[in-house]
């Protein structure tokens, strides 16, 4: 944490501080089947909604706070330092590809997602064996979609996807699809192994309405690139406070004295593991801070993005993996802590952006861009 924090990125700390103490560590326990998982999470959006942290992440416009990357990271980071669950209940859907809009996607689509009435996906990752990528042929009164999109996270509930094409002609685009339209067609749904649940789709000849082009045609990649760089910050974010629980949690585990007589964190190896945890903990957090202030200037920061996102997932797999180690056997327990983190956190170093993929195109914006700094 910054010892710098404004007045607003203070008074935001103070108050999600409370929310865990209040709202969310008495819940920790609460998990159970889905009718009562779903009524914890209309009490814990209530909740947020009360603490004024559910708006963070909506526009002004539509009567959120459209907070800075900054006071995001705060929040995001101190949520994640308290591991609890239901952390996916508290930020309100924020606008992402649907920001700056037409009128008709604005009142018809963002709106009712905004309120919660609607639910959104986002379709940019197609099969590995597909024969070409989705396409989308522009005829008289819209276009014709044909195409597969895979891992589709919350897909298999969602209204409508926000899906990336190739427009003939004309290029990569970015297209509202309803998947209640004839010829959308949704396949596997299955959780990966963090708990997340997503869903392929195939569209076969749908037909999508001319208004329901986002932005420009030719002008898809940007606008999904902003989205995936807002949460690309954010897993930063996430992974930077898991490192912190962590940290803490095995201080505590090596101060507790030991059947020998001595507690681990006596012994000279332990305390250099330790050491090292608290290292890269460390240069994560200076690393993701900086990373937030550069990304509310108004210059291009997605090497720098990208940069905290490989780092910080990368370094949490490290951390979690040395504190495994210093625990022992019984953190490979199915329901142990450490182990529930082992199997959730794999996922990040994958989503939006496998960490080599994100090294060549941070490569690639240095060598061929001349884009990003140290």
């Amino acid at each position: 944490m910054p010892e710098q924090l404004t007045d607003k990125q203070s008074e935001y700390l103070r108050i999600t501080t409370d929310f865990i103490e209040n709202t969310l560590l008495p819940l920790r326990s609460g998990a159970g089947s889905f009718e009562k998982s779903a009524a914890i999470h209309k009490q814990i959006v209530k909740a947020s909604q009360k603490a004024g942290l559910y708006y963070l992440t909506q526009p002004k416009k539509f009567g959120g706070s459209e907070a800075s990357n900054q006071v995001l990271t705060v929040v995001r980071e101190t949520l994640a330092a308290a591991n609890t669950p239901y952390s996916g209940s508290i930020f309100g859907p924020g606008p992402g590809v649907l920001a700056d809009c037409n009128e008709y996607i604005e009142s018809s689509y963002l709106k009712p997602l905004l309120n919660g009435d609607k639910r959104g996906a986002f379709g940019f990752t197609e099969p590995k064996d597909a024969a070409q990528h989705t396409q989308a042929k522009i005829v008289d009164d819209g276009f014709i979609v044909n195409g597969q999109k895979s891992y589709i996270t919350g897909g298999s509930e969602a209204d409508f996807i926000n899906t990336y094409v190739d427009v003939l002609p004309g290029g990569k685009s970015m297209l509202l699809i309803d998947t209640h339209l004839p010829g959308v067609v949704k396949g596997e749904v299955f959780q990966s192994l963090d708990g997340s649940h997503h869903a392929e789709f195939t569209f076969d000849n749908v037909q999508v309405p001319a208004q329901n082009l986002l932005g420009s045609i030719g002008k898809g990649l940007p606008r999904a690139l902003r989205q995936i760089g807002n949460t690309r910050l954010a897993f930063s974010a996430e992974s930077v406070g898991l490192m912190c629980w962590i940290t803490d949690y095995v201080e505590q585990h090596l101060k507790t004295p030991h059947p020998s007589g001595q507690s681990l964190g006596d012994r000279e190896g332990v305390r250099l593991r330790f050491a090292d945890m608290r290292i890269q903990t460390y240069v994560a957090r200076s690393m993701l801070y900086r990373t937030a202030r550069l990304a509310d200037g108004k210059e291009n920061v997605m090497n720098e993005v990208i940069a905290a996102k490989v780092f910080s997932t990368e370094t949490l797999a490290t951390v979690l993996d040395i504190a495994i180690q210093l625990v022992g056997g019984k953190a490979l327990v199915e329901q142990h802590p450490l182990a529930i983190l082992y199997r959730k956190i794999r996922a990040l170093r994958i989503a939006e952006g496998a960490s080599d993929v994100l090294r060549l195109s941070l490569s690639k914006g240095a060598l061929d861009l001349n884009m990003g700094r140290l």
